[in-house]
């Protein structure tokens, strides 16, 4: 991997995390059209630069979850249901979805419908709640809509948003509380991913230089592109995700077929 390449996936995973459009799913596209092999060293450099992502996050909103007791908790009520999923499917999801290319093109282009349709529908003038609204039982069930992102191409981020504003909660909190979600829910699944290939990790090498480098440019577009999606939502629905999930898809389709 070069230095643009290492640059390149760091940006990919940043900006692509918060949205969404499910940030596995451009990482392993991105790596197929950058000519870049899945090896051990790979994953090793793709949860560091997830771990930057998440680093943006945490500039964001350390401080507001330390201090509001009440919304950390939630986040970790919504965490539960994830976690347990997600381990007992991750043999799974591993084997089947992550080398099925396919399969994660035709899911991609599904979950685009679900959007525009949603969108389609009319949002009650009620759905203005507040995320300190949001109940614990409706965190639990926002944790098992999470849960369905563990196949690529489904998108947390998008899965979060599309359960949070069907129970009414503000646009631009809804994606606040995904931002959050994020923390616990990526920390959780790279400490997963690096206990089941340590036998492999350590007896890996890899360059510190890149990883530094993936590593700060994904923190920094993270932390940009959140920014800008809370400013985004306020006045605009998530049709347009969809429609570049469509045309993504398409493009791929016609690379890969």
């Amino acid at each position: 991997m070069t230095i643009i390449q290492s640059a390149l996936l760091g940006a990919i995973e940043g900006l692509t995390e918060f949205l969404p459009i499910s940030s596995t799913f451009h990482l392993i596209w991105g790596g197929q059209l950058l000519h870049i092999p899945h090896t051990t060293g790979q994953k090793i450099f793709e949860v560091v630069i997830q771990a930057g992502a998440i680093g943006g996050a945490l500039c964001l909103y350390a401080r507001r979850l330390a201090k509001d007791l009440a919304l950390a908790k939630k986040i970790l009520v919504s965490f539960v249901p994830t976690a347990a999923i997600g381990f007992v499917l991750y043999s799974i999801i591993k084997g089947i979805f992550f080398e099925n290319y396919a399969l994660q093109l035709g899911i991609f282009a599904l979950v685009g419908i679900v959007f525009i349709i949603f969108e389609k529908f009319p949002h009650a003038p009620s759905a203005t709640r507040p995320i300190s609204a949001l109940s614990y039982k409706e965190a639990f069930g926002i944790g098992i809509a999470q849960a369905v992102a563990v196949i690529p191409g489904v998108s947390r981020a998008g899965a979060v948003l599309l359960a949070l504003i069907s129970i009414k909660i503000k646009r631009e909190e809804a994606a606040e509380y995904s931002f959050m979600l994020a923390i616990p829910t990526i920390l959780g699944a790279a400490a997963l991913d690096i206990y089941k290939s340590r036998h492999l990790l350590i007896a890996s090498s890899h360059d510190t230089l890149l990883l530094f480098i993936g590593f700060m440019v994904a923190g920094i577009s993270a932390f940009a592109v959140m920014k800008w999606l809370i400013a985004f939502l306020q006045h605009h629905s998530l049709a347009l995700f969809g429609w570049y999930r469509l045309a993504a898809a398409t493009a791929l389709f016609l690379w890969l077929f």
